[in-house]
C-alpha cells in the first residue's frame, strides 16, 4: 500500500479552496452537499497563512504553477494539509475519485499516478452501490449504541450487523422507508444474543485469485480466523479479512473452535480434505466447500 486512505469529518469544519477557473470550481462542486464551511479565495489572500487558519483541508486549483506553489506554501505554514490539482509534487495528499452516498462514501485513489484510471474504476464500483446505501449507513450509525448495549460481544454484534445489512431492514432502508427499517432492526435485535453458530469453510487455494466465486470472497471477508497451508496462492490469502488471525491448528483444534461458535476457513494447496468435511458433519458443524471456477491446472 503506497498511500493510506483516510476520511476527514466535515461537519462543523472549514475547507478552503484557493484559485479561480475551472480547476477550483470543480473542487467546489465536490463539496456542494457537504456540511463543511467552504471558503473560496481567488486573489492574493491565498498567499497569507491566516486565510487558512482553522481549516481542516485546503485545495488549490490554478493554471499558474507559481501561484499554486505560493498558495500551497501558505496553507502549509498554517498547518493545513493541501492538495494542488494536477500537481502531486506540490500536494500533501491526493484527491481520489469519490462515490457519494451521503453517510456512505467510497473513494478510489492512485496516489495521483493515474486520476483517469481512478475515475473509470469509480464508475464501475458506483453502479454496484445502491442510492439508498447511505440511508442504511446513517440508520446503523444512529442505532450504534443500542446495538452495542444489546450485543456487547464483538462476534455476535458483527454477525447481527451482517444479517441486517443483507436482510429486510436493509431493503426497507434502500426503498426509503426508514421507520420500517428501524422497526425491523429493533425486532431482530430483541431476538439476538443467543448462542452463536459456528461454521467451517474449506477452500482450494491453488488459485489464481480471480477463480474465486463471489460466495467464497464474501466468506473470506466474514470469518473469525483462518488456517492457511503452505503453497496457497498469495492473492487468495490477501482476500482474508485483515484483522482475522492466521493460525496453525490441528484438525481437532479447528473442529473444537467451530463447535464453540467460531467461523473458520481452512485454505489448502489442493482439494479440500474429505476427512475434515466428514468429521464436521459428524459433529453437526456447518461445513461448506467454497466454490471456485474450474482452472485448466486442476
Amino acid at each position: 500500500m503506497d498511500a493510506f486512505p483516510a476520511y476527514y469529518s466535515l461537519s462543523g469544519r472549514k475547507v478552503v479552496i484557493a484559485g479561480a477557473g475551472e480547476l477550483a470550481r470543480a473542487k467546489a462542486r465536490l463539496f456542494e452537499s457537504s456540511p463543511a464551511e467552504i471558503v473560496r479565495i481567488e486573489d492574493e489572500k491565498a498567499f497569507d497563512p491566516l486565510s487558512y487558519s482553522g481549516a481542516v483541508l485546503a485545495f488549490v486549483g490554478s493554471d499558474d504553477e507559481a501561484w499554486c506553489a505560493q498558495a500551497a506554501f501558505a496553507a502549509r505554514q498554517a498547518g493545513v494539509p493541501v492538495n494542488v490539482t494536477d500537481r502531486p509534487a506540490l500536494s500533501d495528499f491526493s484527491c481520489p475519485a469519490v462515490i457519494d452516498r451521503g453517510t456512505l462514501v467510497a473513494a478510489v485513489g492512485t496516489g495521483g499516478a493515474s486520476p483517469m484510471l481512478a475515475t473509470i474504476l469509480r464508475g464501475e464500483i458506483e453502479n454496484q452501490i445502491p442510492e439508498g446505501a447511505g440511508r442504511l449507513a446513517a440508520l446503523l450509525n444512529q442505532m450504534r449504541d443500542q446495538v452495542r448495549k444489546a450485543l456487547p460481544e464483538m462476534d455476535k454484534r458483527r454477525d447481527f450487523l451482517r444479517e441486517a445489512i443483507g436482510g429486510p431492514a436493509a431493503a426497507a432502508a434502500m426503498a426509503g422507508d426508514m421507520v420500517r427499517a428501524r422497526e425491523l432492526i429493533e425486532t431482530a435485535l430483541s431476538a439476538a444474543g443467543g448462542a452463536r453458530a459456528g461454521a467451517l469453510y474449506l477452500l482450494d487455494g491453488r488459485g489464481p485469485v480471480d477463480l474465486l466465486s463471489l460466495r467464497a470472497l464474501r466468506a473470506l471477508s466474514e470469518i473469525d480466523a483462518a488456517v492457511v497451508e503452505d503453497g496457497v496462492d498469495p492473492g487468495i490469502g490477501s482476500r482474508i479479512r485483515r484483522d482475522a488471525p492466521r493460525l496453525s491448528l490441528s484438525a481437532g483444534e479447528i473442529l473444537a473452535r467451530t463447535t464453540a461458535g467460531a467461523r473458520m476457513v481452512v485454505i489448502t494447496a489442493g482439494p479440500p480434505s474429505a476427512a475434515m468435511l466428514e468429521a464436521a458433519k459428524a459433529g453437526n458443524i456447518r461445513c461448506e466447500i467454497l466454490p471456485v471456477a474450474t482452472s485448466p491446472n486442476k
